[in-house]
């Protein structure tokens, strides 16, 4: 499937091409346009999509007799459609043809990787031996970030005539790309106006319902033979009908490209009057794609990760996708991070708190867009304060789901289609995503030494998540400790107590650890603020002396159960039955929803020790084991390493692995205590989508969290890697499946440093600046520098 920088496909399967169309999605960082064959429109097995980032829309359905509110990612008038038929002189009209046609006899996809250029390659033949060899090539421009382009060639083989080509700008386009969202309503554009200009130029223009983002689109549509348009609108999309004349050893050509407008563009433009003037100035299609590849150069020498074998060739593709989505046009834009990426609507185009596995990569190496999506919290921080108000508390409660306004953007409902049932949905409960908020704000900092964010905008968010807990912490006299209850930890699966009349669980140890870390992060910030910011924050905040004494106490006493000598996921999960794995998979086979097969049985996942993904287990995820270590410490519970070990092994043992970031957190884990098992994780991780182990999902969209947790596997898990003030700590684990690879990065001032791992050794090279040495830790307390301009290797 994959050669270097190149990923193919070299037939045509109609159940394998939603995995196709999402894979070979391209985008700017702006937006992105699905790997969707041109000839075709939406259906079960086609779904053409493009979508802008931040773009939302709100509408209501009903389900299950109730008015339910959900807001999606749009998705926007399909400016790729190009439909074709053969007009041979010496016949009639041939059928349009498509990849379903019986003349296919080859069919080739190919993404270019390295360039941002998706190419397609089919050759029909029909009874008589007549050919006809389409080539398209497809950019979505990376250096201009509203530009994108299709160039489609035709050469007939042992016949001549013309062919007649369709290029349509269609608006009747509605969001169906996920199965289980479709009895909800889609359509979420409307005002459709559509015309055409001089020059080949037709476009459309229309509005989101609410809140009414206007979207202009103007599509230049140029042949080769030129040759003028028959040209017919609707209300709903544009049509230019060509008749282009095509004999053996001559090819036609027909190039689309397109320019994209919206009212939240900067300077402030009517959309259209914006986007028809701009196509008229396009580049011709070489130009453009000639700019767009240098435009790919530059990020990829910023973005860089090398590692050898098949490995690296998907890490590549993971690199890719994380570029198309979050790109260095991002930092101008105010979005966060969707969790299935700018491909596709599953989740609805929504922001979890995936940023917590994608940051790390951003940090290292394109800080200023990390930054940007850092501000997209913070400009949502007064809603998280009314969440946190609405809920009874202080601070800030950011949602386990948002899109536009930062208000909890999570499903009231959910369905089961397994069962066909109509499901309460509590996953809203999982107010542990504040935490992560508050981490990545100090992560960043720490990465990139950017202490102005950290004292200002940061230093707002990390202690209003602080006071939520210090808030919904509450003291249990019998344990002499606080706790936190009512909540749904990263598992999922437990939204509540067996019989429970009400939802949520008390005491989750990931919740409760987490909280404590940003108490004492807070506290942390403040004693490190300038004095007159830190009297302005506290006179902004209303933080006293009383209340800061209070987020000492909690961060020292909140109570994380134990059972079995290990670490509970959460107060009385020892308790819970234990669940007949084998059972089930020999009944079901595969098992990863498993909280979907109970309850088509009748019986809820809420019963048994068995986690979606990893929960208590996320805890080594962000932290190092001495790190880990002081946590708990500072709670007043000793974790040595056998009880860490002991409790990974636990978990193991009772995991479904139904989320992909599950797989990539047992793998971070056990490549840092270097178990055994550490490769078939990691392995299972770098395979989630391409393979799409989780079963079709890919089709909707990527999961970009898992890509981007896999590139943070190599860059910080196995190396160690770590940022001190002036430097980097370094602390490899040997995984003897990418035993050697190469990456740049940022570290403070320094730009393009560049780390070389292999078998026992590593290189650290720092280019020629004006800057200082760079410091260098390694374990045991070594301690060296290597000054700008220069290269030094180091024992691992």
């Amino acid at each position: 499937m994959s050669a270097g920088w190149t990923w193919r496909y070299d037939r045509y399967d109609p159940e394998r091409e939603p995995l196709v169309e999402a894979l070979c999605t391209l985008g700017n960082g702006r937006f992105a346009t699905r790997g969707s064959a041109p000839e075709c429109t939406a259906g079960t097995t086609h779904y053409p999509g493009t979508y802008l980032a931040g773009c939302y829309d709100r509408l209501t359905s009903t389900v299950a007799g109730q008015q339910v509110e959900n807001e999606d990612l749009v998705n926007l008038p399909n400016w790729t459609l190009l439909r074709y038929r053969c007009l041979p002189d010496d016949g009639p009209p041939g059928d349009w043809l498509t990849p379903e046609a019986e003349e296919l006899r080859r069919y080739e996809v190919h993404l270019d990787l390295r360039a941002g250029v998706l190419a397609r390659r089919l050759f029909y033949e029909d009874a008589r031996g007549r050919g006809l060899r389409v080539s398209h090539v497809r950019v979505v421009h990376m250096g201009d970030p509203g530009v994108a382009a299709q160039r489609t060639l035709f050469r007939a083989y042992g016949w001549k005539g013309a062919v007649e080509v369709r290029s349509v700008l269609d608006g009747d386009v509605t969001n169906g790309g996920v199965e289980r969202y479709r009895h909800l309503d889609g359509r979420h554009l409307g005002g459709h106006r559509t015309g055409f200009d001089s020059g080949g130029v037709a476009w459309i223009s229309c509005r989101t319902v609410d809140p009414g983002i206007r979207i202009a689109m103007a599509v230049r549509t140029v042949t080769r033979p030129a040759r003028p348009a028959r040209e017919t609108a609707d209300s709903l999309g544009t049509v230019q009908t060509y008749r282009l004349p095509v004999v053996p050893r001559r090819s036609a050509t027909v190039v689309k490209t397109l320019v994209l407008r919206t009212s939240t563009d900067r300077p402030a433009a009517d959309p259209l009057t914006a986007a028809t003037d701009l196509i008229t100035r396009a580049p011709a299609f070489p130009r453009l794609l000639s700019a767009h590849t240098a435009a790919w150069q530059r990020v990829w020498e910023q973005g860089e990760l090398h590692v050898p074998g098949e490995a690296g060739r998907i890490l590549r593709l993971h690199v890719f996708h994380l570029l198309q989505t979050l790109s260095p046009h991002t930092a101008d834009l105010d979005v966060g991070v969707p969790a299935r990426g700018l491909h596709g609507e599953a989740y609805r185009g929504h922001v979890f708190w995936d940023e917590l596995f994608v940051l790390p990569y951003l940090d290292l190496h394109f800080p200023e867009v990390a930054r940007a999506l850092l501000m997209y919290r913070y400009r949502r921080l007064p809603a998280a304060r009314e969440a946190a108000r609405r809920a009874g508390h202080e601070g800030a409660m950011y949602p386990w789901q948002s899109a536009s306004s930062g208000r909890e953007e999570t499903q009231a409902l959910h369905l089961n289609p397994r069962s066909g049932r109509w499901l309460p949905d509590h996953s809203r409960l999982q107010r542990h995503v504040g935490s992560a908020v508050a981490f990545n704000v100090w992560r960043y900092a720490q990465a990139t030494g950017d202490r102005g964010f950290l004292h200002s905008e940061g230093a707002e968010i990390l202690l209003e998540v602080a006071r939520h807990w210090a808030g919904a912490a509450v003291y249990d006299p019998a344990l002499r400790r606080y706790r936190i209850r009512g909540v749904v930890g990263p598992d999922e699966y437990h939204d509540a107590y067996p019989d429970a009349a009400a939802p949520g669980i008390d005491d989750n140890a990931y919740t409760n650890a987490t909280a404590a870390w940003v108490l004492a992060r807070g506290l942390d910030v403040l004693g490190e603020l300038p004095g007159a910011r830190r009297s302005e924050l506290s006179e902004r905040l209303s933080l006293d002396d009383g209340e800061l004494a209070r987020w000492e106490d909690v961060s020292r006493r909140l109570y994380v159960p134990f059972h079995q000598g290990v670490v509970s996921q959460f107060e009385g999960y020892g308790d819970l039955a234990e669940l007949d794995w084998e059972a089930y998979r020999t009944r079901y086979g595969d098992i990863r929803r498993l909280d979907r097969i109970l309850e088509a049985e009748g019986d809820t996942v809420n019963r048994y020790q068995a986690s979606k993904q990893a929960d208590t287990l996320m805890l080594g995820y962000l932290f190092r084991p001495e790190e880990l270590n002081g946590l708990f410490g500072r709670l007043g519970y000793a974790l040595d390493d056998e009880t860490w070990r002991a409790t990974v092994s636990y978990y193991l043992r009772r995991t479904s692995h139904g989320s992909t970031l599950s797989s990539l957190v047992h793998g971070w884990v056990l490549a840092r205590q270097r178990g055994a098992d550490a490769w078939r994780y990691c392995e299972e991780a770098l395979l989630a989508d391409v393979a799409d182990v989780q079963g079709g999902t890919t089709g909707e969209g990527i999961h970009l969290g898992a890509m981007a947790g896999t590139i943070d596997l190599v860059e910080r898990g196995i190396t160690g890697l770590d940022t001190v003030p002036g430097g980097l700590r370094v602390a490899p684990v040997a995984l003897a499946e990418i035993p050697r690879f190469t990456f740049t990065l940022c570290c403070g001032r320094h730009r393009g440093v560049r780390l070389r791992m292999l078998p026992g050794r590593f290189a650290i090279r720092v280019p020629a600046s004006p800057e200082g040495p760079l410091t260098v830790e390694r374990p045991g307390g070594g301690r060296s520098t290597v000054e700008p301009g220069q290269e030094r290797w180091f024992r691992r």
